[in-house]
Order: structure tokens, then sequence, then C-alpha cells
């Protein structure tokens, strides 16, 4: 049975807009679980923050943020029907995303050190490179899709933003935690061996988890 990235199954249920607290708990840990665990945005957001220091990845780490929210919102209020309606849109999804995530795979393989002039000029994602990306971040489909599926099945508008705004609270300070990591681990990274290492390793786990999500 062919599985597609972005079409679940609808949850033939009603579905009020005001969630009952057990609800919304089991929201918030969806979201926290999806949000903190590696993926990857936190691949990304770990590399940049080792790479160009916290305050220059900020940008990069509120374009996660917001862009996944309002990818939940247009997920939740037609995107899905368009998936439905045309299913070769899920292969084409899929082939643009891989192509794209190798290419910036193999760009955090291959960052030089700051201090050298290749370095110097390389720059962090930017706030609209990041919004725009989740829409070729196979684990953002994912989770938006599930989080549609179960939370808001039958895609009240009520229900969608709650959905969305619960994400936005919870997703934004996750993600960002990968880059307050990558800040702290820069001391050590100060060796370019040792940088060339984090950055290869980086760039295998953001292959790694494109291998689990296609």
């Amino acid at each position: 049975m062919t599985t597609y990235l972005c079409n679940p199954s609808r949850i033939e249920t009603h579905y009020v807009a005001r969630m009952n607290q057990t609800t919304l708990a089991a929201l918030s840990a969806f979201a926290l679980v999806s949000s903190i665990t590696p993926g990857p945005n936190n691949m990304m957001l770990m590399a940049s923050g080792a790479n160009f220091g916290l305050r220059r990845t900020v940008p990069h780490a509120l374009g996660v943020g917001i862009g996944f929210t309002l990818m939940i919102v247009l997920v939740g209020v037609g995107l899905m029907g368009l998936f439905d309606l045309f299913p070769v849109l899920n292969i084409v999804l899929k082939v643009v995303s891989v192509v794209y995530l190798l290419w910036l795979a193999w760009k955090i393989a291959n960052a030089a050190a700051p201090d050298t002039a290749t370095g110097a000029r390389a720059k962090p994602m930017t706030f609209f490179q990041a919004v725009l990306f989740q829409w070729v971040n196979p684990k953002a489909w994912s989770m938006a899709l599930t989080a549609i599926a179960l939370y808001a099945p039958d895609r009240n508008l009520g229900a969608v933003l709650l959905v969305a705004a619960i994400f936005g609270i919870i997703n934004l300070p996750s993600t960002s935690l990968w880059a307050v990591m990558g800040q702290v681990m820069r001391s050590w990274l100060s060796s370019p061996a040792r940088l060339k290492a984090f950055n290869w390793t980086m760039a295998a786990l953001l292959v790694g988890s494109l291998a689990l999500l296609v």
C-alpha cells in the first residue's frame, strides 16, 4: 500500500474548536516532543549556532518558528485537500525535499571556519529562507499533517488556529535550544579539525533524518 507524505486519512468525526484540558495537554506534549527532537531544522540550527553564534542565528530560529506556525494554518485550511486531489504532488514534494536537503548537507559539511577568508563571507540562513525552508522539510510536513489530522480533523478554522498557536508557543523555544547548544560548543570547536568533524557530523545527521522521514 502506498503511503503519501501529504495524504493522511481523514478522521470522520465532528470536532469542535474548543478543546478540553486533556486534549490540550496531549497536543502540547506532541508539539514539544516533535519540535525538540532531532530533525532538519534542529540540525541546521545547531550547526548555525556553532558556526555563526547565537545572535546571528536568531533570524533563522524565528523563521523556523513563525514559518512552521504559518505552515500549520495553511495546511489546515486547504493544502491537505490539494494533495488529496493531486497525489502526484506528493512525489514532486519528496524529490524537491531530497535534492534541497542534500545540497544543504553538502553546504554544512564544507563550511569553512569563521576566521578564514571563505568563512568570513559565509552567512547564516535568513528569516525568509528559514520560512520557505519549512515547505521542503519532510519533518515539518509530517508534523503539520499529523497535528491537523489528530487535533483538528474536521479542519474547523478555530481548531486549526488553536493547533497552530500551541505549536507556535512551543516550537520556537524548543528549536532555539539547538542553536544555544551550538553556541555553547563554539569554544571547543575553535580547532579547525574539530569544527570540520562537527560540520560533517551535522551533515550526516541531516541526511540521516531525511532517510528516516522520506
